[in-house]
């Protein structure tokens, strides 16, 4: 009996990571958005120059590895070495970096007196490819489909195919091992088209188990085309609701954007009530299927867009040298330290010839909303952008200046503010906020045991 396989478009991805908070001024990073807080997400980094291009894709793929698979649409036939098999803590790392924080502050005593402002916030079957049998060769011949180069890369077995039609295409793929959904032929037939080739990976047992992993490394590919673009519509034939994908454009010029899609800024630089930061995941999930909704799930959303040489606040440190090029950055110096393209600058400067610049774009989609795939351009644009949310603690001595006075009636009004912004974004009822805000508040500072060990 034939072991059967899902065609996916785009592998799909959850990152994690686990390193240090990194001080940022008089405030301090607390809590990041990663990509582990949404299901069917998937991750790409695309790493571009001129007609170059190097895609990596990584996966969360869950079940029987026999029964995972991945059929890709590329530009070109791809020799081995423009195969490559990386590594997934890499881009965890590339993940942490850029994703959208959760930042804290305090508020000083009024009656001080400072030199200087305070800081403002910031507005497979084991062998298919190796083995192929002679009679193979002849049957996808007369289905219109050439095998145009077969590979054992790591613990993958590769085929690069092209096709003549899509039903023939539709066909060989079936016979076999892999089920192909309803709906797939017009998807197919607008790649062959283009005049496309297709890329499918299965997972060689023997070889994963001779290499020793557990977990499916993402798969790297390299190659030459004048288009920008990242096929999406073959991993939504058989998708049962909307899917998350997170794109990471490394890029030496500046911000990437979509040409055929709205690419939007996601809302960003709000205070929030101090009890967001133990609902973050909730916060930032609701948020950004509120922005979503209200763009007609027809945008795409910069998340982040920086020099990769320096970060604040910093989620994680920026990638080295050496992680950048594991991701494909081919036109870095090798200078053999394996160290940062710089050090990180500790200060806002204006950022520019650092070497690579990363776009976080999300983007939330489904074949309703997205019925063409993404095509990119590079721009000029370096200005810096983030995803970053203010909790401001409320300062609770006793100190009875007028300056004290008009702080505590501001407080209240400002308290009031992060509610209504806070229901904005998100949607959340008022009343549960406020409920949630006074239940959070810390006790009166006039408290006779607070001035005790004041």
């Amino acid at each position: 009996m034939k072991r059967v396989a899902s065609i996916v478009a785009i592998l799909m991805a959850a990152a994690a990571w686990n390193g240090p908070a990194v001080l940022a001024f008089c405030g301090f990073y607390c809590a990041k958005a990663d990509t582990k807080l949404f299901n069917k997400a998937s991750q790409v980094v695309l790493v571009r120059q001129g007609d170059r291009t190097v895609l990596t894709m990584a996966n969360d793929f869950k079940g029987d590895l026999k029964e995972f698979a991945v059929v890709i649409p590329v530009p070109t036939v791809l020799q081995k070495g423009q195969i490559h098999i990386g590594e997934k803590g890499v881009l965890d790392h590339l993940d942490a970096y850029s994703a959208p924080r959760l930042v804290e502050y305090f508020d000083e005593d009024p009656c001080r007196q400072y030199a200087v402002d305070r800081m403002m916030p910031m507005a497979a079957q084991a062998g298919v490819a190796g083995g192929l049998a002679e009679s193979a060769g002849r049957r996808a011949q007369s289905l219109g489909v050439k095998i145009e180069a077969q590979y054992t890369v790591g613990e993958y077995d590769i085929l690069i195919l092209s096709a003549l039609q899509s039903g023939g295409l539709e066909t060989w793929l079936r016979e076999n091992g892999y089920r192909i959904p309803a709906g797939a032929s017009d998807v197919l037939t607008s790649y062959i088209r283009q005049n496309l080739k297709f890329f499918v990976a299965r997972v060689n047992l023997k070889e994963q188990a001779k290499l020793g992993f557990t977990m499916l490394r993402p798969i790297q590919v390299a190659y030459e085309s004048p288009k920008f673009m990242l096929p999406i519509r073959l991993g939504m034939v058989n998708a049962d609701g909307p899917q998350e994908l997170f794109v990471y454009a490394l890029t030496s010029k500046g911000r990437v954007e979509t040409t055929n899609y709205r690419t939007v800024k996601l809302p960003t630089g709000m205070d929030l009530p101090v009890y967001v930061k133990s609902r973050f995941p909730d916060f930032y999930k609701a948020m950004f299927s509120r922005a979503a909704t209200k763009e007609n799930m027809s945008a795409i959303f910069t998340e982040y867009a920086w020099d990769m040489n320096w970060c604040d606040p910093c989620a994680a440190e920026p990638l080295s040298n050496e992680e950048l090029r594991q991701l494909g950055v081919f036109w870095l110096p090798d200078s053999g330290s394996g160290g940062r393209i710089g050090p990180r600058i500790p200060l806002p400067v204006p950022s520019g010839g650092q070497g690579v610049f990363v776009t976080r774009l999300h983007v939330r989609y489904d074949a309703a909303h997205f019925p063409e795939d993404l095509v990119f351009q590079e721009t000029a644009d370096r200005a810096n952008f983030q995803g970053r949310y203010v909790l401001r603690h409320a300062w609770t001595g006793d100190s009875t200046c007028d300056a004290a006075g008009r702080y505590r009636a501001e407080l209240t009004q400002r308290r009031e503010r992060e509610a209504q912004t806070l229901a904005m974004l998100t949607g959340w009822n008022i009343a549960d906020i406020h409920r949630s805000m006074n239940a959070s508040a810390p006790p009166d500072p006039a408290a006779w045991w607070q001035r005790i060990w004041k």
